[in-house]
């Protein structure tokens, strides 16, 4: 555990502390680990295990996915900014990182681990379950835009092969 030396009131600005009080954050704040890391630092790596959910206080991060047939080939799927989060998903899911997490700018994150969830589980149950709640919501927020972005892909992928095939006869 590490003194936060974040303000409460930037925190409650953003979704994965969003509705938590003072009490709330007085619970959670002596569980924050605050990380101040230089540009190109790899966070969460691709495959590997992850118990932490992430929050970026300052500075970028890209989100990068690997081929899983061509090793010499990754995309970056997303880049995240101040008030966003990642690496909840494997602490949800208990299962190895999706993507690589790595630093574009220098960055200062915050970190909340399964075992200090956990013991804010058994400090506070209602901040606890708040903070769970709002994990969930922001994963819930990325799967609603990932299934947005999918179906657009579908319509543009159909609609090319509907034009391709020239018109339709009626004989």
């Amino acid at each position: 555990m590490s003194g936060c030396t974040i303000e409460n009131d930037f925190l409650c600005k953003h979704s994965m502390f969003g509705g938590l009080n003072e009490k709330n954050l007085s619970v959670i704040r002596p569980f924050l680990e605050e990380l101040d890391l230089e540009k190109g630092v790899t966070i969460l790596k691709q495959g590997e295990p992850n118990t932490k959910v992430h929050f970026i206080v300052e500075g970028d991060v890209a989100v990068i996915r690997q081929s899983e047939t061509d090793a010499a080939c990754s995309r970056t799927i997303t880049e995240l900014h101040s008030g966003d989060s990642f690496g909840e998903m494997e602490l949800i899911d208990i299962q190895n990182c999706a993507a690589s997490v790595v630093t574009l700018t220098k960055s200062k994150v915050v970190t909340l681990s399964n075992k200090d969830l956990y013991m804010i589980k058994l400090q506070d149950l209602q901040t606890y379950t708040m903070l769970v709640l709002n994990l969930a919501r922001d994963i819930s927020r990325r799967l609603r835009g990932a299934d947005e972005m999918l179906a657009k892909i579908k319509t543009k992928i159909m609609d090319a092969k509907h034009s391709s095939s020239g018109p339709v006869s009626s004989e």
